[in-house]
């Protein structure tokens, strides 16, 4: 779901300023997109959204998915409808009831066709999903309802996997205010449904407060102050400062953090299901021709390059869909290396040595790699390069896009679709380069409609042989995550998906 952001700091940094206030904690974060779950399409606005309103199901450090505000489900009818079992006695942080129609409700938000949810690809298995995001169906229509204490979705194929996608924090619950309109999600004093609502913010800081009618008990940590700016200083020096205590770190300073006898023991590296890959704007020339963007996946030898570059828990990435999924495979689904097949499809195009083609705009958005591509483009088939760095890389993406950019992407939930289909759909909304593929959707399509592990490990091979033949994108690298976490801190351990669970966090005695 997540979008990612190159040169920028992710994730939290948990702290108490003074020892011995053990009800507070700091946490550096980057500043959030929007708090409401219908309008999260990045990493920052899910990581803080996630506290505020529950999902029904999430997933813990060790990638188990656990029961939240549903104690329970079923997968019924093949696989075709999934029943989720609320908890009793349920409420909203003002002790209004939260029943299965505020989830129901929230759910079908995100499929309003006037403001539609980024990641709304989540849901389109969902009986009359896509009709609706069309506006070609009634919210009645839509396979999502209330039956009593339960959830109900029924499903246009065998997805038992939605328990897993429910997980995500865009299907967190938010209160009827939020609904109407009348209030907005993740203002100071609003209604939530998860660990803490805000009760404070500023240009520089999100202050959280506990959520005493939280479904799993009060927060043992009342105050979360997230900070947003630390003075320009490093997250290290803000750590060494005793100002934060649970920070994110770049790679380059993990490495030399953990031969420090001080930081060294306070290191973590957090595992992470995230992708970095590059992308064409297959909407217009020069990539709008797939013979173009094979040469550029032939000249450029993406082995080499991200074996030789990988730094800090980074590793080459053989697929588009990270390792430790279930359905990536073991296959290497990169274009193969051949320069000579390269300068050949550029001349089948028109282009023989770069002859016709403008400078290449190229959005980088802080990423490693973008020189070395650069240059074996030039050096092997001639083009010519123009490298940019843009203040809102995502804005630009989503409305103007440049012929090639990077994207960094976190799962949502650990299925090969929230890296196939959510980024390279015809029709997802995180498809920024445009491309469409009737065979590429057929595959995804079979995958998702068995529920035969062999047959659908078959489906998605094909999708990936299809991404790799027609290159709309090339892998490049996975990335593990490096933390500073306080001693004393406990349940500082985002799962891999990114998300920490704030409401799980206290201190050692």
């Amino acid at each position: 779901m997540a979008l990612l952001a190159g040169a920028v700091v992710l994730g939290g940094g948990l702290g108490a300023t003074l020892a011995q206030d053990r009800g507070e904690v700091r946490v550096l974060v980057g500043a959030p997109v929007s708090l409401d779950p219908a309008r999260q399409g990045d990493v920052n606005s899910a990581a803080i959204g996630t506290q505020l309103f529950e999902t029904v199901t999430a997933f813990d450090a060790g990638l188990t998915l656990r029961p939240a505000l549903a104690a329970s489900w079923d997968v019924t009818d093949d696989g075709r409808q999934v029943v989720f079992h609320l908890r009793p006695g349920l409420t909203f942080s003002d002790g209004s009831p939260l029943t299965a129609d505020d989830v129901a409700a929230s759910w079908l938000r995100l499929l309003d066709p006037a403001a539609p949810s980024p990641l709304a690809a989540l849901l389109h298995d969902v009986r009359n999903a896509r009709p609706r995001l069309l506006g070609q169906a009634d919210e009645a229509e839509v396979g999502i309802r209330a039956d009593g204490a339960d959830v109900v979705v029924d499903l246009e194929r065998p997805g038992a996997d939605f328990p897993a996608i429910a997980a995500a924090p865009i299907f967190g619950v938010v209160p009827p205010g939020v609904r109407r309109g009348d209030e907005v999600a993740g203002a100071p004093g609003a209604v939530v449904s998860g660990g803490y609502g805000v009760a404070a913010v500023s240009d520089g800081e999100i202050t959280l407060e506990a959520n005493a009618r939280y479904w799993a008990g009060p927060p043992a940590i009342g105050t979360v102050r997230l900070l947003l700016d630390i003075g320009g200083r490093s997250p290290v020096t803000a750590f060494e400062a005793g100002d934060i205590d649970y920070t994110s770190l770049s790679a380059f300073d993990a490495s030399w953090i953990r031969y420090d006898d001080r930081l060294g023991p306070q290191l973590r590296e957090e595992p992470s299901l995230s992708l970095v890959y590059l992308a064409f704007d297959t909407t217009r020339p020069p990539f709008d021709d797939p013979r173009v963007r094979q040469a550029v996946g032939a000249a450029v030898d993406w082995r080499r390059l991200t074996e030789l570059g990988a730094f800090g828990g980074e590793q080459p990435a053989r697929s588009m869909v990270p390792p430790g999924i279930p359905g990536a495979g073991d296959g290497d689904w990169r274009p193969a290396h051949d320069p000579d097949a390269a300068r050949r499809l550029l001349a089948d195009a028109g282009h023989a040595a770069g002859a016709g083609l403008p400078e290449i705009h190229f959005a980088v958005d802080g990423w490693d790699y973008a020189e070395a591509i650069a240059a074996e483009l030039e050096a092997e088939l001639g083009l010519r390069i123009r490298l940019e760095a843009v203040d809102d890389h995502f804005t630009r993406l989503a409305t103007d896009p440049p012929e090639m950019f990077f994207v960094g992407w976190q799962a949502d939930y650990p299925g090969p679709n929230d890296f196939l289909g959510v980024l390279l759909g015809s029709d997802a909304g995180d498809n920024y380069g445009g491309w469409v593929s009737g065979e590429f959707d057929a595959a995804l399509a079979d995958a998702l409609a068995t529920r035969d592990a062999t047959a659908a490990q078959a489906a998605y091979e094909r999708a990936l042989a299809i991404v790799r033949d027609e290159v709309p994108a090339v892998p490049l690298v996975t990335r593990a995550g490096w933390a500073l976490s306080r001693d004393g801190l406990l349940g500082a351990a985002p799962n891999p998906l990114g998300m920490l669970r704030m409401a799980g966090l206290a201190w050692a005695p």
